[in-house]
This record gives structure tokens, C-alpha cells and sequence, in this order.
């Protein structure tokens, strides 16, 4: 499975609020979609299978973080709206690009109910395309203390998306704090929604090698495989090949699911010191001395994309992809889904992997997410 082819910053959530926005939501009837399907218009070379499952998947997904966003990271609103999602959605259909990543707390669950209203109208008008396979997560939140809490948020997020089962359902973080010693719980809930047919596999995300571990041995006793582990990698931020995690995952028979794979829009090539800047937060990733920091590996992206006939996101993508891990890249609109399709079809060989290996190793890597490390 892993043979080469060749933050969101913290905000606090009360329980009233999250609640209040996510979890009492009262969604109209709608037919159950399918969770799983085979058909597309991708090679077999761009499918895999999450994990020892039987879940088959693109080798590259979708982030559907940025849609419905109001936390005001990615801009929604003012840059774009829901529209935008919408042609993201039918591009990525159309592409076979069918294995999209949401999350109960993107948009206070405005993802998943932008995600459950594009697959209604794609079942409506198109009956005959593919559905889509759909991965998400559960955060621990704190007044959430046991198993049972994990499948009613399960039940919560098939709700908004409109479906009687999901292919992917993960713990978006492990706990900490007090929710510390509720992890093993929350392990047991994902167990439970995969044994009552909730989900067809479960996987966990910005867990470290120990807690990797930790996830593998106890689902299997209880029969579950763990699918996925899904962190941060990316040219620009290589922690996994260091800390054991992408070890840990190769040994274990688990997908790495590398989510920023562009980091954040880094890799594209479109900023540069003193250049603009994003609105918003995620002006902290693209800070002068960051940009400046980057430079050799953006040299090194470019030059291979200009050989290649192809992108920067495209080449980085790709880089991703014969590493043996399985990028989500977000996309905001059609443009960028429509890039971001084309890291597909091909792979570097092995002396432009190389190549960009010895790039980056000599860069500084980016901030990850704290969590990961617990």
C-alpha cells in the first residue's frame, strides 16, 4: 500500500453554542444516499483502500473545510459563498474525485449540510452518477465523556449530510485536558457506530505514533481495523517521516490521510514576500520570513512543474501521493478543484521525488497542530 509510484487556530467552543448550532438542528426528510461507490472516471492506478478495509477510494480526496466556514479562516462570505462549494461539489463528481473529508465543527456544521444538500441534488438530477464517499469526524468535546456520546454524534452528522451510513467516521483530535481519560472511550464509540453499520470504517486524526498504537490494539479487540490516521504532511512539513508516524502507519497497515498537503496554499507558488496577503487569520502562514524560508522548495516545485507540463499544487500533490499517503487538498471553487484533479493520471519518477526530498529536508518545517503530540 505505501510503495513509492516511482490549523486551524483554536477557538473555544461552548457547549451551549455548539449545540445550539449543531446538535438541535431539526433537517427535513430526505432519501439515504449510498455511502459507498465504484463508479468513476478515474484508473484503476488512482484508487486505493483505506486501511486492511474494503473501502476503495481515490487516492486523493477532498477537504471540504472551507465550505460553509464561519470562523472567518477561509474567507466564506466575503470571498465566496455557497455557490462556489456547489460548482466545487459537481467538478469534483464529474472528475471522479469522490472521497471527500468534512467534520462535524467545520462551519458549526454548515459542511456537512452543504455536503448533504449537493448529494440531493446530484441524486435528483444526475440519478445515474457516482455518490460520493463521504469521511468525518467527531471532536472530543467537553461534555462528551463516553461511548455512547460518540455515536449520537455520528447519528448528528448523518443527519445533516442526509445518509444512513458514512464511509469514514474518525476522532478529529485526541482528547486532552479532562478529555484525556475519555479517549479510550471514544475509541469504543467509534467501534460501536462501525459494528451497528454507522460507518463502513473508522479512523482517528493528529494521533502520534504512541496513540497510533494505542487506536490499532484496541479495536482490534474489539474486531474494528483502524482505516486512517489523518495529520499534517506536506513538502513544507514533513513531522511524519520523523516522529514514527508514517512508520507507525506503514507497520500497522493504516492510511495516512495527509491533510494540508498544500500547506494551506504555500505550495501553489501564488505568494511571495512582500506580495498579498490572504484576509484574515491565515495571514499568520504567510508571514515574510516563512515565505522567504520557502523559497528553495517553491524553486524546486516550479522547475519540476515546468517540466511536467504541470501546476505547482499539481506537482505537490503528487509528491504526496507517491509517498504513499493520500492527500486532501481543499478546494473553494470549480478552478481549484479542476487543478487539483490533474495531480492525478501520472506520477513523478523517482529522481523528481528525490529531487524535492533533498529540497525540503533543508527547509524548517511549519507549525503542526498541538494535539498531535499528545
Amino acid at each position: 500500500m505505501y510503495a513509492q509510484s516511482c490549523g486551524m487556530r483554536p477557538r473555544t467552543i461552548t457547549s451551549n453554542n455548539f449545540q445550539r448550532k449543531i446538535c438541535n438542528r431539526r433537517f427535513r426528510s430526505v432519501k439515504l444516499l449510498a455511502a459507498v461507490s465504484s463508479d468513476s472516471t478515474l484508473a484503476p492506478a488512482d484508487y486505493t483502500t483505506l486501511g486492511t478495509t474494503d473501502v476503495r477510494v481515490p487516492v486523493m480526496g477532498v477537504g471540504a473545510w472551507s465550505w460553509g466556514d464561519r470562523s472567518g479562516y477561509w474567507g466564506y462570505g466575503r470571498e465566496y459563498g455557497q455557490e462556489e462549494s456547489r460548482a466545487a461539489y459537481k467538478a469534483l463528481i464529474q472528475s471522479g474525485l469522490t472521497f471527500i473529508d468534512t467534520a462535524e465543527v467545520y462551519g458549526y456544521g454548515k459542511s456537512e449540510e452543504f455536503l448533504g444538500e449537493f448529494m440531493r441534488e446530484q441524486a435528483t438530477k444526475s440519478p445515474g452518477s457516482p455518490a460520493p464517499i463521504i469521511a468525518t469526524k467527531f471532536a472530543p468535546l467537553p461534555w462528551r465523556f463516553t461511548s455512547a456520546s460518540v455515536v449520537e454524534a455520528a447519528k448528528a452528522s448523518l443527519a445533516r449530510l442526509g445518509l444512513s451510513s458514512m464511509g469514514l467516521y474518525m476522532q478529529h483530535w485526541p482528547g486532552f485536558g479532562p478529555q484525556y481519560f475519555f479517549n479510550d472511550a471514544y475509541l469504543e464509540g467509534l467501534a460501536d457506530c462501525r459494528q451497528r453499520g454507522l460507518c463502513q470504517a473508522v479512523g482517528v486524526s493528529n494521533f502520534s505514533t504512541r496513540r497510533l498504537k494505542q487506536a490499532v490494539k484496541l479495536l482490534a479487540a474489539r474486531g474494528v481495523p483502524l482505516a486512517s490516521n489523518q495529520v499534517q504532511y506536506s513538502l513544507l512539513y514533513r513531522a511524519p517521516e520523523t516522529n514514527g508516524v508514517l512508520e507507525a502507519c506503514r507497520e500497522a497497515g493504516v492510511t495516512l490521510v495527509a491533510y494540508s498537503p498544500l500547506s494551506q496554499g504555500l505550495l501553489t507558488g501564488k505568494y511571495s514576500a512582500g506580495s498579498t496577503k490572504p484576509n484574515g487569520p491565515r495571514q499568520l502562514v504567510y508571514s515574510d520570513s516563512r515565505l522567504r524560508e520557502v523559497e528553495p522548495v517553491l524553486g524546486a516545485v516550479k522547475a519540476v512543474a515546468e517540466a511536467r507540463g504541470k501546476t505547482m499544487a499539481q506537482v505537490a500533490l503528487n509528491w504526496c501521493i507517491c509517498k504513499g499517503t493520500l492527500p486532501i487538498p481543499g478546494a473553494k471553487n470549480e478552478r481549484q478543484l479542476t487543478e487539483i484533479a490533474g495531480a492525478l493520471g501520472w506520477r513523478l519518477d523517482e529522481a523528481e521525488v528525490a529531487e524535492l526530498d533533498a529540497v525540503s529536508s533543508r527547509v524548517p518545517a511549519g507549525l503542526g497542530f498541538p494535539a498531535e503530540n499528545f
